[in-house]
C-alpha cells in the first residue's frame, strides 16, 4: 500500500484535526492537492480534508474541542478549522445533484467513492488517512499520477459541462504535472475543443487566476500550444498567438530568468488582455509597458533608464522571442547602465533662460542627447 509522509501530515496540528473526527467515529481523509503533491515529491500547500461528518457536526465537534471554526462554504459542506494557526478545509463527502457549468448543487454523500466520482481529474481523486496510507477509490488515480497523465474522471465532456473552468485546469495541470514526452490526453483535448464556448460563462477573475497559474509553470509552452490548437486560447484571449512562447521559455532558462506570468502573457499578445483576465492595476501597467516597448527600437540602456532593469530585460527577452533572434547577454547587461543612471540636469539649471513649454522641451532635448551618449555626458557638457 502506498503511503505519503512529510512534515505537513506528521505535524501535531494535522494529527489533532484528524483525531477529533476519528474519535467521534467519523471517517476522514486528506484529499486532492496535498496527497497528489506529496506523492510527486512537490511542495504541499493547502490542506484539504474530507469526511462523512456533516458540516454542522464538524462545527460542533471542533468548537467543543476549543478550535476556531469558520463557515467558509457551509452550503457546499465546507468549514475551515484553524489549528495552531494552520487552516484545514474540511468538507463533507458530496455528490453533484445539478450543475450549470459554473456552480453545482450538491448533496451530502456517505461513501468515499461518491465523493471521488465528482472530482475533475483522476490524480485529484486520491485520499490519505491520518497515517498516510493512500486510497484510490476509482482505481486509476495512482497509475495516472505515476505516468504523469492528466485525465478527466469518466466522460471528459460531462466533467467539463459541470464546470467550464475545468477546461483551463486541464491545460494548467498538464503544464505542471503532465509528461511532455507523452503529450496531452487526446480525449480530454477533444472535449475541451468541443466545449470551449462555455468559457464565456466564466468570470474574468476565475479565468485570470487560472491563466496566471498556467503561465507560472516551468514550461507552459506545450500546454498553451494545445490550447491554441483546440481553439481554447482564442476563446480566452482573442488575437493571442502561442508561437513565441517556446523561444521565450528557452531564453528564460538560458539566462536564468524565473518564470513570470506577465512576461509570458506579453509574448502571447491578444485583445483587451487586462480586462479579460481582470488583472490588477500594477499587472496591467507592467503588461502595457512591455508590449509598447517591444517595437519601440530603444537601445538596452535607454530601456533600462525609462522602465527599470527588470522590465527592460523582460522587453529584451520578448523581442528575442518574437523576432526569433538570440537574446544577447551583452544587451541584458547593458540595461544596468541605464537603470542606475541619473540625469544630471535639473530644471533650475535652465532657468530663467527657459520657462514653460520651452523649458520642458529643452530638458527633453538634453536628456535625449545624454541617453544617446550612453549616459556619459556630464552636466557641464550638456549645458555648454
Amino acid at each position: 500500500m502506498r503511503r505519503v509522509t512529510g512534515e505537513w501530515i506528521e505535524a501535531p496540528e494535522a494529527q489533532a484535526v484528524m483525531a477529533v473526527l476519528a474519535d467521534a467515529g467519523h471517517e476522514a481523509y486528506f484529499v486532492g492537492g496535498c496527497v497528489r503533491n506529496a506523492l510527486l515529491g512537490a511542495p504541499v500547500g493547502d490542506l484539504d480534508v474530507t469526511t462523512r461528518a456533516r458540516p454542522q457536526e464538524t462545527t460542533a465537534l471542533f468548537e467543543g474541542q476549543g478550535f476556531r471554526v469558520v463557515p467558509t462554504g457551509i452550503d457546499h459542506g465546507t468549514v475551515t478549522v484553524i489549528a495552531g494557526g494552520i487552516p484545514f478545509e474540511i468538507t463533507t463527502y458530496r455528490r453533484d445533484v445539478e450543475t450549470d457549468g459554473r456552480r453545482a448543487v450538491v448533496a451530502f454523500a456517505d461513501r468515499i467513492e461518491e465523493d471521488a466520482q465528482r472530482r475533475d481529474f483522476t490524480m485529484n481523486a486520491l485520499y490519505a488517512d491520518a497515517s498516510g496510507h493512500v486510497s484510490d477509490p476509482l482505481g486509476d488515480g495512482l497509475a495516472d499520477l505515476d505516468a504523469r497523465r492528466v485525465r478527466f474522471i469518466d466522460d471528459p465532456a460531462q466533467r467539463i459541462r459541470e464546470d467550464y473552468l475545468r477546461i483551463l485546469r486541464f491545460f494548467r495541470f498538464h503544464a505542471w504535472y503532465g509528461d511532455p514526452e507523452q503529450g496531452i490526453d487526446a480525449e480530454g483535448l477533444a472535449a475541451c475543443a468541443e466545449n470551449s464556448a462555455g468559457i464565456e460563462t466564466l468570470s474574468a477573475e476565475r479565468i485570470g487566476a487560472e491563466m496566471k497559474k498556467l503561465l507560472s509553470a516551468p514550461d507552459p509552452a506545450p500546454s498553451v500550444a494545445s490550447m491554441q490548437q483546440a481553439g481554447v486560447l482564442a476563446a480566452v484571449l482573442p488575437g493571442a498567438d502561442a508561437r513565441g512562447l517556446p523561444l521565450l521559455v528557452a531564453f528564460e532558462a538560458e539566462h536564468g530568468f524565473p518564470a513570470d506570468p506577465m512576461r509570458r502573457l506579453a509574448v502571447l499578445g491578444g485583445e483587451d488582455v487586462a480586462a479579460r483576465l481582470r488583472l490588477s492595476r500594477q499587472e496591467a501597467r507592467q503588461l502595457a509597458q512591455m508590449r509598447e516597448a517591444i517595437g519601440s527600437g530603444e537601445a538596452p540602456g535607454a530601456l533600462g533608464y525609462r522602465l527599470g532593469a527588470e522590465t527592460a530585460r523582460n522587453v529584451l527577452l520578448l523581442r528575442a522571442a518574437l523576432f526569433e533572434v538570440p537574446a544577447a547577454a551583452a544587451d541584458l547587461d547593458a540595461v544596468g547602465a541605464g537603470a542606475g543612471a541619473a540625469f544630471p540636469v535639473a530644471a533650475a539649471d535652465l532657468m530663467p533662460a527657459y520657462s514653460g513649454p520651452a523649458l520642458g522641451a529643452r530638458l527633453k532635448e538634453l536628456e535625449a542627447r545624454w541617453i544617446a551618449s550612453g549616459f556619459t555626458l556630464t552636466r557641464d557638457e550638456l549645458l555648454a
